[in-house]
């Protein structure tokens, strides 16, 4: 199972999305949504699951929630927007992937055999950073490897 991994799209989703996004089963954004058309935009490709960020706060957000754990492909999926909340060792056990956003960078650690995935910032550009989502297959074995998109190239 392909998944497309996104985040602080900050009200923007670029139609490069939807080029790097082809063929992938489920997307998950992780945060910082900016405004409800960009879940409808996703929702065009696949179903979308969608924690809010620290900028989702608008009514339209609501329905939302800030983390969210996800069985995809035979993994365990746990998704928040900052990292930074995750206190060291309170991954609950089982989890393979912990998918987070916020500060724009993308991040691929592993640690204690859980993958972090930061897809790094698909929205306006700031600080100089490249925009950037990813895709991960997801199998119960084999090892989880991400790709990272730049949009500028897709």
């Amino acid at each position: 199972m392909k998944i497309g991994v996104i985040s602080d799209t900050h009200e923007l989703l670029r139609p490069e999305v939807a080029r790097c996004f082809a063929g992938v089963s489920h997307i998950i954004h992780a945060g910082d949504i900016g405004a409800l058309d960009v879940v409808d935009g996703l929702r065009w490709i696949a179903p979308v699951t969608a924690i809010r960020g620290n900028v989702d706060r608008d009514e339209w957000a609501k329905e939302f929630p800030e983390t969210e754990t996800l069985h995809l492909g035979g993994r365990r999926v746990y998704v928040l927007h900052d990292l930074n909340e995750l206190k060291a060792g309170t991954v609950e056990p089982g989890i393979d992937v912990v998918i987070s956003g916020h500060s724009h960078r993308v991040r691929i650690e592993v640690a204690d055999g859980v993958l972090y995935l930061n897809p790094g910032s698909a929205g306006k550009r700031r600080f100089q950073l490249p925009i950037t989502v990813a895709t991960l297959e997801l199998d119960r074995s084999g090892p989880l490897q991400p790709i990272i998109h730049d949009l500028d190239a897709c």
